[in-house]
């Protein structure tokens, strides 16, 4: 069974960059060394490694490479430091046509 890693590194001008790999290490030498020259974090170095998380589905690493990837900084950094409550507060729908927040439809569902 092959592993595969779906991490986020912090760069060093505070932004976050979310990629798959087979193997972390040699990815993460790769990223600091400016490997890839035209990679987003090739400007950014140096980089530090925030989140990793294990797959024995690559399918699944890649679709959770995506979805991480359009998270805003502040889920990633909640998912970052383990601050589930608040990654699920940030991940629920806001806008006033949402039951939480329209008093009518809320009454509805009392």
């Amino acid at each position: 069974m092959k592993l595969s890693y779906v991490y986020i590194l912090k760069c060093s001008d505070n932004t976050y960059y979310t990629g798959v790999t087979s193997n972390l290490e040699s990815r993460m030498y790769k990223h600091n060394s400016g490997f890839y020259p035209n990679c987003y974090t090739a400007s950014r170095r140096p980089l530090e490694l925030a989140f990793y998380c294990e797959f024995t589905d690559i399918n699944l690493a890649f679709e959770t490479e995506k979805q991480i990837k359009n998270w805003s900084s502040s889920k990633k950094a909640a998912l970052i430091n383990g601050d589930y409550d608040k990654l699920q507060w940030l991940s629920e729908c806001r806008n006033s046509s949402h039951y939480k927040y329209d008093p009518n439809k809320k009454e509805e569902l009392d």
